[in-house]
């Protein structure tokens, strides 16, 4: 599995939050529009430089196996399925890329891709949406139908 480049990760669009219907989602979308990405991202990497907060390993919800060697065309088909970069969040160990679809204001499809061709996904709340939900984890859903027939033809998809 060949590295992913910056140059190569910009290729990949930002996935754009829709701007929601009711009140309360307007005023969380306004203050994430002003703390993204400089102090939401500087304050998150700073407080796990200095060991206040902690994130190792892979999250679970395995897909599969990428088939090809080549991570490029995959990212590809993932742009052509609505899948944008998911700037917001946490990168795993051996993380390449991360991305999202947006489902609304509220929900969201995340997929990981790994140096080792791994590639793990699952269903949750935006961050925007439900921040404390999000990071709990609080109703993540790993959709094995959804991602099964998304990765179909790329990867073997047995856990």
């Amino acid at each position: 599995m060949q590295d992913c480049s910056a140059a190569l990760k910009a290729t990949i669009p930002d996935s754009v939050l829709p701007y929601p219907d009711r009140i309360a989602d307007r005023a969380k979308y306004l203050l994430w529009r002003m703390v993204f990405p400089g102090p939401y991202t500087s304050i998150r990497d700073g407080l796990l430089a200095i060991g206040l907060i902690k994130h190792e390993g892979r999250q679970p919800y395995f897909i599969g196996k990428l088939n090809r060697k080549d991570i490029e065309p995959f990212l590809g088909y993932l742009k052509t399925h609505g899948f944008g970069n998911h700037f917001v969040a946490w990168e795993d160990d051996d993380e390449v890329i991360g991305l999202r679809k947006l489902d609304g204001f509220d929900y969201q499809y995340h997929i990981r891709v790994f140096n080792d061709g791994e590639v793990r996904g699952h269903y949750e709340y935006t961050p925007e949406s439900h921040c404390l939900r999000h990071l709990r984890k609080i109703g993540h859903e790993p959709k094995p139908e959804y991602f099964s027939r998304l990765l179909s033809g790329w990867s073997n998809s047995s856990n």
